[in-house]
């Protein structure tokens, strides 16, 4: 299990101010933790290297446009 205890959490460059967003941070462990901006101490996905990266690049490529 990923210790988030002491993780740097970041929001993405382009989001906006006071919207709610997800946040990101790299673990100790080489995984990538994310969560709700709206509730930093609830739960959190934990995504190992190769899905973080594949998840981020299905983001880029528009596989999750909700329009």
């Amino acid at each position: 299990m990923s210790d988030l205890l002491g993780a740097r959490w970041f929001k993405s460059s382009r989001s906006q101010g006071g919207e709610a967003c997800v946040e990101a941070a790299h673990l100790r462990d080489g995984r990538v933790g994310v969560r709700d901006s709206k509730d930093p101490t609830g739960p959190a996905l934990i995504f190992e290297p190769g899905g973080w990266d594949a998840f981020v690049a299905a983001v880029r490529s528009g596989e999750f446009d909700p329009f």
